[in-house]
């Protein structure tokens, strides 16, 4: 007997997940089924050697054996051909063998994409979905191409995210890590010199100003440390809460700086998704709902699920997506367009495509704005406390030459 996790919807729409106990996939889906729920996803149970830290398998690699198993498809060679040359060929080990193990679950009967969802840290929804799709419409080499140009682009956005983000915050905490270095070893160590020459009575303003915040500073420093600790703990607490979780996605796409490129990075992740989905023939209510899970932001993630609820009600996509006042007009109005002619699927990638290119423009100014402004922070304030205790240096060493 094995453990399986299981993942399934109940007859009033909940989602709910736990673990059986069953020999097989078939036999664990037999078990939910006989729970009265619809099962959406059971792979084997995780193992505590299986544990690792994020997904044993980089970006790079998953795009490169996308587009080998598309190209492998399309020349007619098998399904367990292809899976076999490639975990055999490929330089990660550790993605080596899931690939075989997946090979041998479809050399047992299964489809590819139960087979690959198996291995979630690897396969994720979006992933077995668009497999699926590609074996009932009979256009797998497809479909995989698609999904290699969606985790490309998707790459491609991350790493702009990110760039916009960890700069800033690099630089300031490179900036105060200085300043406090410089308020608890520097400083005092100026003061004991001017105390030396007697000039501890005859500072200039400036310098007397830092010699305080040195002071003050040297002896609320464990408080001060300490207050931050507890504060970054909370942070992450409250973070990892539903609640917290909205709060802080909402604040991300408002802020005045940064809000921009995180609603542009929005906007092309879920557009690029749904048009992925709908071009690969997964049913639009189906593409929603996976395209709500891979928004990456809570209140994108919101505004997806309502306009879902509203076209399952006959509504159209454009009017829910206008309401949520999360998506520009111009989106909602392309989208419009798109679902009044047939093709919502080419519109969302044409959409997806622009807000790409806003995003590297988006990127480059924000960094244009910010270098400066974080250099004057940075070597402003160093240069500050650097200035203000040279100060009394030259008057000291002008009383040393008259002397």
């Amino acid at each position: 007997m094995a453990s399986w996790s299981y993942q399934a919807r109940a007859r009033s729409g909940e989602i709910r997940k736990g673990t059986v106990e069953a020999p097989s996939q078939e036999a664990a889906l037999a078990k939910v089924r006989a729970m009265q729920l619809t099962p959406i996803r059971v792979s084997r149970a995780l193992r505590f050697a299986d544990i690792t830290i994020g997904s044993p398998v980089q970006l790079k690699d998953l795009v490169l054996f996308t587009r080998q198993f598309a190209t492998m498809i399309d020349a007619g060679l098998p399904l367990v051909n292809c899976l076999e040359i490639l975990g055999t060929q490929t330089e990660n080990k550790r993605f080596g063998k899931i690939i075989l193990a997946v090979k041998e679950s479809v050399e047992g009967g299964m489809n590819l994409s139960d087979a690959m969802a198996q291995h979630p840290k690897v396969f994720d929804e979006l992933f077995t979905n668009l497999v699926a799709a590609g074996e009932a419409g009979g256009i797998l080499d497809t479909v995989l191409n698609r999904q290699a140009v969606y985790l490309e682009k998707a790459a491609k956005l991350r790493r702009q995210l990110k760039g916009a983000l960890t700069y800033p915050i690099v630089v300031i905490c490179i900036g105060i890590g200085a300043m406090a270095a410089m308020l608890l070893k520097v400083i005092p160590t100026f003061e004991k010199l001017f105390a030396d020459f007697g000039a501890e009575g005859e500072l200039p303003g400036p310098t007397a100003a830092v010699i305080k915040m040195s002071r003050g500073f040297t002896t609320w420093a464990p408080i001060l440390f300490g207050g931050l600790a507890v504060l970054i703990v909370a942070f992450v607490w409250f973070y990892r809460t539903p609640r917290g979780k909205e709060v802080m996605h909402r604040f991300l796409l408002i802020t005045p700086v940064f809000g921009p490129v995180v609603r542009k990075v929005a906007v092309a992740r879920f557009t690029r998704t749904l048009g992925t989905l709908l071009s690969s023939g997964v049913p639009i209510l189906d593409s929603l709902d996976i395209t709500a899970r891979t928004a990456g932001n809570v209140v994108v993630e919101k505004s997806i699920r309502y306009a879902r609820e509203r076209i399952s009600e006959g509504k159209t996509m454009a009017e829910p997506l206008a309401q949520s006042k999360v998506f520009p007009g111009m989106v909602v109005q392309m989208i419009a367009v798109g679902e009044q002619t047939g093709a919502l699927d080419q519109m969302c990638s044409k959409i997806a495509d622009f807000y790409e290119e806003e995003v590297d423009v988006a990127v480059a100014a924000l960094t244009s704005l910010l270098e400066p402004l974080l250099m004057i922070f940075v070597g402003g304030g160093v240069g500050w406390m650097l200035i203000a205790m040279y100060l009394p240096i030259f008057s000291i060493a002008g009383k040393v030459k008259a002397e």
